[in-house]
């Protein structure tokens, strides 16, 4: 099997990687890829926010499954475009990719088919926000949310309503967030722990992935802003076999049964951002592809093949609903260039990448990396996961920051604690 990856991230990188390996598969391209996973695939420019382009590449090098791995494409209905031509992707369609691409689309949604999340308002005017997060009917901590994809900071949890008014006036007013803004969604504030759940979908059935656990905010203690995530366990110790059962049987099924019943059969990765709550898991938010760094953690505890698995359920047809998977902790951990999410510069040499692979039960995952003469540099925000394996988190966590010693750039930015709370 021939198998086009779309997409520039580490969690590209792991999918190339993890597929790559995988005796059916006779060659992986990664368009546009990074500086890591020319390593595992062959690589091919592309614009991944361009869907007629993805197909085309797609014909051309005349592969037998694309997977998608960031959500902006699937948003853009690329699967509805390879749909009509019958060639294979994995990945929801455009009407299913709203799970992700509006918040207000996915609240709706959970309130017509009865899934467990948080009161919220939608609202389409500054004017009416403004008005919601004055009133009564929230309290505070509020949440706000920006409707469209902002790239994992259009959330902000306000404390109090002079916060709340300022994340209005950024989204709406100020378009901070750019379309992403045009309308908020305002939410109560769920009491608990995140974890994240993930399946492969066929329309019909789910496939449970090893659970997680990101670290969104950039500073060690859960501190500053939001970010796409700086961090990542697997699997997650708040994800009790009960709690899965209850995610499976309250969210998953609905999600399933609801889209089909409604004319999109989902067949993708789903990714559950949950609240564990005293009441049980909620839903913060759906992503309709694997997370990063996320993916960087759950797809190396995978050992059945990745491959065949992704063929049958793009095609509707998953035989089975288990795969096997080890228990042992991963822990991944992002080298960042200082100052993200904000402002950062680019193109400074990586060194020490060989030297952090060579430790035992290290993986090193390249995500915001290229090549400039001869040299690996960095050319984005979130630079580098690394992840480390042990026969317990403690374990862990030691091999991943003994790894993240040996890669240096200037001004390396990385948290300190990840996995440690989970200790």
């Amino acid at each position: 099997m021939k198998i086009l990856v779309v997409g520039s991230g580490a969690r590209e990188h792991a999918l190339a990687w993890k597929l790559n390996r995988e005796p059916g598969v006779s060659e992986v391209v990664c368009a546009p890829g990074n500086a890591g996973t020319r390593q595992v695939a062959r690589q091919h420019p592309l614009d991944v926010s361009d869907p007629a382009a993805v197909l085309a590449l797609a014909e051309a090098e005349a592969v037998d499954l694309t997977v998608i791995g960031p959500e902006l494409p699937l948003a853009l209905g690329v699967q509805n475009l390879f749909a009509a031509r019958d060639r294979l992707l994995f990945g929801p369609s455009r009407v299913a990719a709203q799970l992700e691409s509006s918040k207000a689309f996915a609240k709706d949604f959970m309130a017509r088919h009865d899934v467990p999340t948080a009161r919220f308002r939608v609202c389409e005017r500054a004017d009416e926000a403004l008005a919601v997060v004055a009133g009564p009917e929230f309290g505070f901590p509020v949440v706000i949310k920006a409707d469209g994809l902002a790239a994992g900071k259009g959330v902000t949890v306000a404390p109090d309503r002079a916060a709340a008014e300022q994340a209005v006036r950024d989204a709406m007013l100020d378009h901070r967030f750019g379309e992403a803004g045009h309308r908020v969604v305002i939410e109560e504030c769920l009491v608990g722990e995140e974890a994240s759940f993930f399946a492969i979908c066929d329309g019909r059935q789910a496939l449970a992935l090893p659970t997680a656990q990101d670290y969104k905010r950039a500073f060690d203690g859960d501190a500053g802003p939001n970010t796409g995530g700086m961090g990542a366990l697997a699997p997650s110790p708040l994800v009790t076999p009960d709690i899965e059962r209850r995610i499976g049987c309250e969210i998953v099924r609905p999600v399933l049964d609801g889209l089909a019943r409604e004319g999109h059969p989902y067949r993708g990765f789903l990714y559950v951002g949950l609240m564990i709550t005293a009441e049980g898991p909620r839903v913060i938010e759906f992503n309709v592809r694997l997370g990063d760094p996320e993916a960087q953690v759950v797809l190396p505890m995978v050992r059945d093949e990745l491959a065949p698995l992704l063929e049958a359920a793009a095609r509707g047809a998953l035989e089975t609903t288990s795969c096997d998977q080890t228990r042992d902790p991963h822990v991944g951990v992002v080298l960042a260039s200082g100052g993200y999410p904000g402002a950062y510069e680019t193109g400074a040499a990586i060194a020490g990448l060989d030297d952090a692979s060579a430790i035992a039960g290290v993986l090193v995952f390249h995500g915001g990396t290229g090549v400039r003469d001869d040299a690996v540099v960095t050319t984005g925000g979130r630079v580098i996961t690394v992840v480390g394996r042990g026969v317990d988190l403690a374990e862990a966590i030691e091999c991943a920051y003994a790894a993240v010693a040996r890669i240096t750039f200037a001004r390396k930015q990385v948290r300190t604690d990840i996995g440690r709370k989970a200790q």
